[in-house]
Formats: structure tokens, sequence, C-alpha cells
């Protein structure tokens, strides 16, 4: 694998890693973003906390990399109506609009760059 292509699955790597991790460091931020229609937001915290550190580790392993990549863009996929919940509720209060606006973009970057290992 060229240099860059490994540094670019290791960052991946330590992003979902890290982002699962802070499912649990820091769950009253995600509840806080997770649509009221969500049912058991607790739950569903620590199942997305999990899925994101086992898809940063899977990514990571030749023979699963792949399906991890596949799963990775499922799960950007399916937490997307939270980012866009996110951004309603910063346009209601008036704060972090840009920043939660820009991120919604940002989720097709994200489902690209897993393609990029499928």
């Amino acid at each position: 694998m060229p240099t860059l292509q490994l540094i670019s699955l290791l960052l991946m790597a330590a992003l979902y890693i890290y982002a699962g991790i802070s499912h649990f460091r820091i769950p009253k931020f995600f509840l806080s973003i997770t649509p009221k229609w969500v049912p058991e937001p607790e739950k569903v915290n620590i199942i997305v906390g999990v899925i994101e550190i086992a898809l940063g580790i899977a990514v990571l392993i030749p023979a699963t990399r792949s399906y991890a990549a596949w799963g990775i863009i499922a799960l950007l996929v399916a937490v997307f109506p939270a980012n866009i919940y996110h951004f309603q509720k910063a346009l209601r209060k008036k704060k972090m609009v840009i920043p939660t606006l820009i991120r919604l973009p940002i989720q097709a970057l994200l489902i690209y760059w897993a393609y990029t290992f499928t």
C-alpha cells in the first residue's frame, strides 16, 4: 500500500475509533443531537459508539477492510438525520449554525473517503 494511502487509512481508523470512544466519554453531546424520534437514545448512543470503534479497527485489517468501509458508509447514511437535526437545532438557537451547516456536505466526503477502501 502506498504511503499516502496508508496514512489515509490510519487517519480514517483513528477518526472512527476516537468518535466511538467519544460516545462513552461525552454521551450528553451525542444525546443532545439525537432526533426525538429515535427510540431509546441512550442505548442507540452506546450501539453507535461500539459500531464506530469496531469499524475503525476492522478497516485496519486487510481481510475485513472492504466490509468495514461499506459499514462506515452505511453508518454515515444512518446518522445523517442526526446531523440534519443538529443543524436545525443550531438554526433555532442561532448558535453553531455555520459549523453544523458545513458538516452536512462533509458527510458526502466521508462517504467517498470510505468508498476508496472498498
